[in-house]
Parts: C-alpha cells; sequence; structure tokens
C-alpha cells in the first residue's frame, strides 16, 4: 500500500482540535455566482468542481446567529455529549475521529473536547472530504490508517437529511475493503438524526444548530471540498480553499468554546441519555424515515428528482445561503427554531407554506430550471 504523505497546515481551528485532511488549492479561481452554479449543476456539473460565493451575512442575521447560539449551547452540548459516550461505549478509548467535511468538523470538535474534558482522553480528530456521486477521500482514510493502525475510525457528520452521505460512505467502505483490505466501520455519528439513517445520534428532533447559520466563519474558514482532476493529483487529498480574509469574522472557536463551556453542566444528563439509548435498541433502528417523507413531497408537488428537495433544518438553510428556492415547507408555521429560516426566506422573497406531518421541522425545494420540471 502507497505511502500517503501526510497534510499541510489549514484553517483556523487550534491545532489540537483538529487537523484537516485536504489539499489547499486558494489559488484557484472557484467561486461563481449562484444563478450560474445552480444552472451548472441542473445540467449536469457536478457540485464539487466549483464553489457557491460565501454568504456574508448581515447584522440582523449575524446577531440571529449569536442568540440562537446563546440559547441551543445548553442543548447541542448535551447533543454532543451524548453522541460522545456512545462512541466511547460502542469504540473504546482506541478511537479516532473523522468527520466530514465541513458540516461534520465543529461537531468532531466538540466530541473531541468532551472526551477530554469529561474522560480525560486525547483523541485523535481529522477532517475529511466526502462528495456525493464521488465518494469519499481514499487517501484521507488510508493515511488517518497509517498514523493509527491499531484504532477503530468513526466517522461524524452534523446532520442528516435524506441520507445520501451515510450511503455513500457505505459504499466507500465496502470498495476500502475490497481495493486495500482495510475494513472501516460505516457507523455515521451526527448530532442530530431527523432522517432516521444513522444509529449514533444526539437527538433525533430537527431544531437549527447555529453552525448551519454560517458557512466557513463557523467551520475553520474552510470551504467545501473540491475534487477535479487539475487541481488533485492521484496521491493527494480532496481540496478545499483557506478563506484568510475572513479571519476578522472568523466564529469557528468562539462557536466551539461556547458550547465546550457548558460540558460541566451537561454531561451527567448526557450519559443518562446514552444509556438509555442504549438500553433501547428500537429507538435506535435506521428506518429512512426521511427518504419516506421527500418520496410524498415529490409526489405532492410533481418533482421527479429528489436531488431538488433537501429536508432538515441544516439543509434548508444551505438552500436558502447557496441554491435558489422554489419555496420552504415547514412543519408549523411558529415553529421557534425556524426563525433564521423565515428570515432568510423573507430576504429572497421565498415562499414558506405548512406541509402537515413531515417529519422534518422544514424542507427547503430547490428551483429546477428546466421548464415543466415542476
Amino acid at each position: 500500500m502507497t505511502k500517503i504523505r501526510g497534510p499541510q497546515p489549514i484553517g483556523s481551528y487550534k491545532p489540537e482540535d483538529v487537523i484537516f485532511l485536504l489539499k489547499d488549492i486558494s489559488g484557484a479561481q472557484l467561486e461563481r455566482p449562484t444563478e450560474d452554479r445552480e444552472e451548472a449543476i441542473q445540467s449536469g456539473v457536478h457540485y464539487s468542481e466549483m464553489l457557491p460565493v460565501e454568504y456574508r451575512p448581515t447584522e440582523r442575521y449575524l446577531s440571529l446567529f449569536h442568540e440562537t447560539l446563546s440559547e441551543a449551547s445548553y442543548r447541542i452540548a448535551e447533543a454532543a455529549g451524548t453522541v460522545a459516550e456512545l462512541i466511547l461505549h460502542r469504540k473504546g478509548p482506541d478511537v479516532v475521529l473523522a468527520s466530514l467535511a465541513r458540516a461534520g468538523t465543529p461537531v468532531g470538535v466538540l466530541i473531541k473536547r468532551y472526551l477530554k474534558q469529561i474522560h480525560n482522553l486525547d483523541v485523535p480528530h481529522y477532517s475529511l472530504s466526502i462528495i456525493r456521486g464521488k465518494g469519499m477521500d481514499e487517501n484521507a482514510v488510508l493515511y488517518i490508517a497509517q498514523q493509527h493502525p491499531h484504532r477503530r475510525i468513526q466517522f461524524v457528520d452534523g446532520w442528516t437529511g435524506k441520507g445520501a452521505i451515510r450511503r455513500v460512505l457505505t459504499e466507500s467502505c465496502r470498495k476500502l475493503r475490497e481495493k486495500y483490505g482495510l475494513e472501516v466501520e460505516d457507523d455515521l455519528a451526527v448530532l442530530a438524526d431527523p432522517g432516521r439513517c444513522a444509529e449514533t445520534f444526539g437527538t433525533r428532533e430537527d431544531y437549527l444548530i447555529p453552525s448551519a447559520c454560517l458557512n466557513s466563519t463557523v467551520s475553520g474558514l474552510v470551504s467545501r471540498t473540491v475534487l477535479r482532476d487539475d487541481l488533485i493529483g492521484p496521491g493527494e487529498f480532496h481540496g478545499a480553499k483557506y478563506y484568510r480574509e475572513w479571519m476578522e469574522e472568523d466564529l469557528t472557536n468562539y462557536f466551539a468554546d461556547m458550547i465546550s463551556g457548558q460540558f460541566a453542566a451537561v454531561f451527567r444528563k448526557a450519559q443518562l441519555a446514552a444509556e438509555q439509548l442504549l438500553e433501547q435498541q428500537d429507538d435506535s433502528r435506521v428506518t429512512w424515515q426521511g427518504m419516506k417523507d421527500v418520496r410524498r413531497i415529490q409526489q405532492v408537488f410533481g418533482i421527479p428528482d429528489s436531488n431538488l428537495i433537501k429536508p432538515g433544518v441544516g439543509e434548508t438553510t444551505r438552500v436558502l445561503l447557496r441554491r435558489i428556492p422554489w419555496k420552504i415547507l415547514v412543519n408549523r408555521l411558529d415553529n421557534p427554531d425556524l426563525k433564521h429560516i423565515r428570515m432568510l426566506a423573507a430576504e429572497r422573497n421565498v415562499p414558506v407554506e405548512e406541509f402537515p406531518g413531515l417529519s422534518y421541522s422544514c424542507c427547503g425545494i430547490i428551483k429546477p430550471l428546466k421548464e415543466g420540471t415542476v
């Protein structure tokens, strides 16, 4: 097996919090305006070959982020602690965290900090790329296996939607086993699993994880990951840009500090929640309920492509920040977790409709650009 070269430093996290297994491609001009990018994606260009223009939040939106973070920090700390306790029980202390860039990185940092603060356990934590339609960065997984041959890898993400990334992860782990004889478990640990496609989760409620509100400024100033043959060689990690120009607006470590500051207050509840989940195995079953919801929405609105439907608070936020939304469906119009969704929708003149029986808090539908597709 070819030895994989180690990474160069990238991002604004402290080195003890996470090591990004990404190639810095900051010099490449990859950003495209939202309309151009949407047209390209719907015409068949892969989303990983270009980047959205980073959304610059308004002062009102930033104040909503701070307000939400203040209100939700205890709840998120408890969910992160619950996940950390489940990982410790199932994988033991010889675990290495591999968070999926970008949304998984802040969550991996929280889990790492919890294990250090509460259990005095310093586990390695890396962040690597996984891309729908292209798979996980094999070089990154091989590098982790080379550095930690006796540790079990635990993949980490922020939340689940339809479960597309979980399926990509499962397929990627199968390929690693076939190509390299590397046994890697496809278990995915997430803070919130409203799509019911993960066994290791802090909650199945669909509520706002404030890191979903912002882009790179809460994720180490790192862009979405990029995979293009002209930028990434065979022995290299997937790429990402390091947005150093956003340094003054960076809230990456502030976010992690705010939540990890609550761990001492929540760890008893987190341990109890983990124990209950371990005892009640049926509650952890994967049912893919999220995908069933998406199919119902497809039928009601006549949407042939499920990729245009993005369920859950996190995914709906992404639709409003970097896609062209058609409409937003909500489980109820007065849901307090959806203040930022309503604000973004109003900014972009996107209708918000109640959709009874939705298992998510909300769902974003991307506008089809080809006539007659809705």
